[in-house]
């Protein structure tokens, strides 16, 4: 009761902290990108979450070769995917691997293998199938960005609308670009000074790990047919090996629709069409179908569409959080305060659907489409600390639909519960990994999420989610492998965050360590199993050097000198950062750990989500400076791009993780955590940081 009441109080100072009086139109809108150039990087996205359309300087997807290397030009929903044919009959069992790892009990995992032959064939195929789809690409009929001119282009954030202007030839066009609220459906508006034409032109798949999806060289693979045609519409049917779906447009003004042709033969394409008006001016609707069905609301206009669009962004920027920088006089506020408005505004276009989303969202594909699930907290804790709970409940609900499936992996390793999968896609299948299927710190994630809608005051979570609490409780109290001459609890047979570590080397990796801790005690508190909390108690502390260092494991070498132990992910310092004190951990010893990360870290061997967490530890070490300073140190993993996405490399342009965990660290270091009472206390007392609708984290 005590523990409730302090919580009450406690969010009842923070919503005061917080109670100043925010302009959020005036936030949002002096944030909106602004784009004169075709610059690559700088694409802008319109979506409702589980379906987005990435688009270049035209305000449609005119150069998706051009944009092919930059922040592609994506058509992405939740439900597009694609497998290639199987005639080989490969199945989940044939990429099964039996491994040892000293518990009592041989352990299968779904492996990779470096030899010919079929496991790993088998493993390369799972790997790859099935691969979220691009959908397609609705354009204009240019040849060539050389002709583009006098670009003035506007995302409005607070509208959801992309307002481009141009000149092409010469010639100006006006084009206004929305993405409906409900439907997977794109509405635009064009005016020009020459009749309009577009082209719809539908890709077949890759299949590789990371690209735009869009093989154009692989026309006689697919076929697109009308299967019917109006005054005002059309559908097509599109169709890939085993997989079909529809595109309906729907126009205003007349408009005729005939093949194209096919940019990679110049023959008459099967996937190519043409939509042309002898009208300056058109109104398009392009709706994405799974299905079709007789319930379908039929046709609705751009207009309809940009008027609900605008309803729906109004409501979501003035429910939730907000932050306000102006007021600081630190020159970097402003670009902090951009990056977060934006991240809020991709986060909510690209992941607010129904499954886990991936690294790079809606746009585009890496790792072929799959999610990941030990990202799942850095993309979606913060929707439950924004004060958007709902959203977070959305892809936490994914989980029951592959219960069984985890339940099969633990039951195949010789525990209990569930063990939640690492890379997969919505059916659950398990993707073999010989690094993935090795992670354990996915597993305390659901229960931390889980324990996070409880605490944002949403009524039904505890009754929802106490089931597969409880199996994932079950599986990590099983997990802890006792020492019978000690009785202490340890982890082991596992790689880390810190993926750089080997799984039959790593013993008591830190941040799994008190994770585990954390989790096992709050599955009590839920549950009220005490055996959970009797593993927790006898878990060991953090292993720290000579030197007063902590280790990247219990088993790591005494020193820093390997180079694994000092890059990747400097995950140990989440210890103290994504997760709160415990009797695990030294504050002294993580705090000169900080400083040595600090000085000597590989910083060109991180990731996004690595200084948001960084800021965290930091912000709990109270180094307030040097949680500001993490947020924005210059490294090319922290780049924020024009558009708002976390650049990392030429690979992963986009990566969402790092926009989700800047969001979630923001959260901390203005709410705090539980037994802060100092305003701000993430940032330095010269910064007047105003903010509303935040939750402390744990």
């Amino acid at each position: 009761m005590k523990k409730c009441l302090f919580f009450l109080c406690l969010l009842g100072c923070c919503l005061k902290t917080g109670a100043q009086q925010i302009d959020r139109q005036a936030v949002v809108t002096r944030n909106n990108p602004h784009v004169t150039s075709m610059d690559t990087l700088a694409s802008l996205t319109v979506g409702n979450g589980h379906f987005a359309m990435t688009v270049d300087a035209t305000g449609l997807q005119t150069f998706p070769e051009y944009y092919k290397n930059g922040v592609p030009l994506g058509t992405m929903s939740d439900w597009g995917w694609h497998a290639f044919p199987n005639p080989e009959g490969f199945t989940p069992e044939d990429a099964l691997q039996t491994l040892d790892f000293g518990r009592g009990h041989q352990e299968v995992y779904s492996n990779q293998f470096k030899r010919p032959g079929r496991q790993h064939d088998a493993a390369e195929w799972l790997r790859k199938n099935p691969h979220r789809l691009h959908l397609g690409v609705l354009g204009f009929d240019f040849n060539t960005p050389k002709e583009m001119s006098a670009i003035s282009q506007t995302l409005d954030m607070w509208t959801g609308k992309i307002i481009s202007d141009f000149k092409y030839q010469g010639r100006s066009f006006h084009v206004e670009t929305v993405c409906a609220a409900e439907q997977d459906l794109i509405a635009t508006y064009i005016k020009a000074e020459t009749p309009v034409t577009l082209t719809l032109r539908l890709p077949y798949p890759t299949g590789e790990h990371s690209d735009d999806g869009c093989n154009w060289h692989a026309d006689e693979r697919h076929q697109t047919d009308i299967i019917a045609h109006g005054k005002n519409h059309v559908i097509l049917k599109h169709t890939l090996d085993s997989t079909n779906y529809y595109i309906r447009l729907t126009w205003k003004e007349p408009v005729s629709i005939l093949p194209a042709t096919a940019s990679a033969t110049g023959k008459l394409s099967h996937n190519s069409w043409t939509l042309k008006t002898t009208r300056r001016e058109l109104s398009l609707t392009c709706e994405f179908l799974n299905a079709l069905s007789e319930t379908d609301d039929g046709p609705v206009s751009f207009r309809q569409t940009a008027e609900t669009t605008a309803t729906h962004w109004k409501d979501y920027w003035t429910r939730g959080g907000i932050i306000d920088f102006s007021h600081c006089t630190d020159p970097r506020a402003k670009e902090l305060e951009r990056r977060i408005v934006l991240s809020q505004y991709l986060m909510y276009t690209q992941e607010a659907g129904y499954i886990p989303p991936q690294e790079t969202g809606l746009t585009y594909n890496s790792w072929y489409g799959k999610f990941h699930l030990e990202m799942i907290w850095w993309h979606h804790a913060h929707y439950a600390l924004w004060g958007r709970p709902e959203l977070l409940d959305r892809s936490l609900s994914w989980y029951f639909s592959v219960e069984d499936i985890a339940r099969e992996i633990a039951r195949r390793q010789g525990f209990e519960g569930v063990r939640w999968m690492k890379m997969t896609d919505p059916s659950g299948r398990e993707a073999p990994s010989k690094v993935g299927s090795f992670l354990i710190w996915q597993q305390p994630h659901f229960i931390y999420l889980a324990e996070l809608l409880r605490r944002s005051g949403m009524t039904t979570a505890v009754r929802k989610y106490r089931p597969l609490v409880r199996e994932t409780a079950d599986f990590m109290a099983a997990f802890a492998t006792r020492d019978a001459k000690t009785g202490i609890y340890h982890l082991r047979g596992c790689i880390p965050a810190q993926e750089t570590l080997k799984a039959e080397e790593t013993i008591d990796p830190p941040f799994e360590l008190n994770y585990w801790h954390w989790a096992l005690k709050t599955a009590q508190q839920w549950i009220g199993n005490s055996h959970y909390g009797e593993v927790a108690d006898q878990l060991p502390p953090l292993t720290y050097n000579t030197d007063s260092l902590y280790l990247a494991a219990a088993s790591a070498t005494a020193t820093y000198q390997d180079i694994r132990f000092t890059s990747d992910h400097p995950a140990l310092l989440g210890a103290l950062g994504v997760l709160p004190d415990s009797r695990l951990i030294n504050k002294s010893v993580m705090k000169k750990t900080f400083d040595w990360i600090w000085k000597n870290w590989n910083w060109d061997k991180t990731w996004g989500w690595d200084y948001p967490m960084v800021a965290m530890t930091a912000a709990r070490l109270g180094q307030r400076e040097q949680a500001v300073d993490a947020l924005l140190m210059d490294k090319r993993t922290n780049t924020y791009l024009p558009n708002g996405h976390n650049y990392q490399d030429d690979r992963l342009r986009v990566y969402m993780p790092g926009n989700g965990g800047l969001l979630t660290a923001i959260a901390m270091m203005c709410a705090g955590w539980d037994g802060t009472t100092e305003k701000n206390p993430g940032f330095p007392p010269d910064w007047d940081v105003r903010w509303e609708g935040l939750l402390p984290m744990p």
